[in-house]
């Protein structure tokens, strides 16, 4: 199996250290396999989907907008 080397903040070491119960690398795995699960399933979505890039992009405007307006409205 290939392993990897990831750098974490010194502060989020030191609380992850107080837990030596819980396989972090194992968390780690997990969530690395859930990831790629979601992508790979929004990857056969978009594949039979007809939306254009530029439908996307008007989408995506539309929904910042609401987000930035609802932000702004707290």
């Amino acid at each position: 199996m290939p392993n990897l080397t990831l750098s974490i903040p010194e502060d989020l070491h030191q609380k992850m250290k107080l837990h030596t119960e819980i396989r972090w690398s194992e968390v780690v795995r997990k969530t690395i396999s859930r990831r790629i699960e979601d992508m790979e399933i929004m990857e056969r979505i978009a594949k039979k989907s007809k939306l254009t890039q530029k439908d996307v992009d008007e989408i995506a405007k539309k929904i910042n907008r609401e987000v930035f307006h609802d932000l702004n409205a707290r």
